[in-house]
């Protein structure tokens, strides 16, 4: 699998992750006595998913550039 495959499935994982954390925090939050710190959890799934994102956001633009010079490194 080629490294932007891989980072697509991971992104796509991790936004089903990052779901599932909302969710079970949404339930945790609704309870009698919330634990507050359950609301910091979905925070590593975000910024996964914000930096995969960005690349992926960006790929194209890049495949573009390579493909402009030549395919020389710049």
């Amino acid at each position: 699998m080629s490294g932007s495959k891989w980072i697509r499935q991971f992104h796509r994982w991790m936004a089903v992750f990052f779901t599932v954390t909302v969710l079970a925090t949404v339930v945790a939050l609704a309870q009698k006595d919330p634990v507050v710190w359950v609301s910091y959890v979905p925070l590593l799934p975000l910024g996964l998913l914000f930096f995969t994102g960005l690349y992926l956001f960006t790929l194209p633009y890049l495949i573009k550039r390579r493909s402009a010079t030549g395919g020389r490194p710049d």
